[in-house]
């Protein structure tokens, strides 16, 4: 259970979107219908973390590694991308969410960066709800780019290295600007984190929802957070020091 003080609600859920080529497959259909049908997932889970009060909700939507899968569904998934973000900004700006995307995002085609550059600009201004995409992300190439730009920093004499610990470092991540989450979700069943967030999920509490992505829905959300919330966060410390009993 959440130690006293603890709110039941995590204020950080990162989400494994996995499983819409499964579910595509299970009905004999193309496997970018299944992402068609995740797009959906993506706008409820967005409207059900507001209403649960979660603040920060970050999607892993695409890896590194996606670009290795067939030319066809890459380029199928850029489309979706590029009309999703044509589609909501009205929506983000509406109901006051920032958006954030992370990852080598230059590297994406140019309609994809031209987007994502505009929906953060025109929601930067807000404070209170955020939505994140992971794109072009992989959690040790954004080690990499970290240590190179830290490097840099020391290099200019912006960062001394004698005095650096993990607050400084952090800075330096594509997350810098976020608060490290606190629940892990992840769909379809599968029981791995595939290289995302190696780094901000060492104190997240994790949960693997047998539900495909395209099937997820605000009870798998709640499931979710309910199970947080029934989890006791430590932070290396012992049960007696979360909870000390009566004095």
């Amino acid at each position: 259970m959440s130690a006293p003080g603890q709110p039941s609600i995590p204020q950080h859920v990162a989400i494994i979107m996995d499983g819409n080529g499964r579910w595509a497959r299970q009905r004999g259909l193309p496997r970018l219908e299944g992402h068609r049908r995740g797009v959906e997932s993506v706008r409820t889970a967005l409207n059900a973390a507001r209403e649960l009060g979660i603040r920060y909700i970050t999607l892993y939507a695409f890896s590194v590694e996606n670009w290795k899968r067939p030319q066809e569904e890459v380029s199928g998934l850029m489309g979706l991308l590029e009309l999703y973000l044509k589609r909501e900004l009205s929506t983000f700006v509406r109901d006051e969410v920032r958006f954030h995307a992370i990852g080598r995002t230059a590297d994406l085609p140019a309609g994809v960066c031209r987007l994502l550059r505009e929906t953060e600009e025109a929601t930067r201004h807000f404070t209170h709800w955020h939505f994140t995409l992971a794109l072009n992300y992989g959690a040790r190439t954004e080690v990499v780019d970290a240590a190179r730009a830290y490097a840099l920093a020391v290099r200019a004499g912006r960062a001394n290295p004698a005095e650096t610990g993990w607050d400084e470092f952090s800075r330096y991540l594509y997350t810098a600007d976020l608060p490290d989450p606190d629940l892990l979700i992840r769909t379809s069943g599968e029981l791995r984190i595939s290289n995302f967030l190696l780094l901000q999920l060492a104190y997240a509490e994790m949960v693997f929802s047998p539900t495909l992505w395209p099937d997820f829905t605000k009870a798998d959300l709640q499931a979710a957070v309910d199970e947080y919330g029934r989890r006791e966060r430590r932070y290396g410390l012992t049960s007696e020091q979360v909870r000390p009993g009566p004095p």
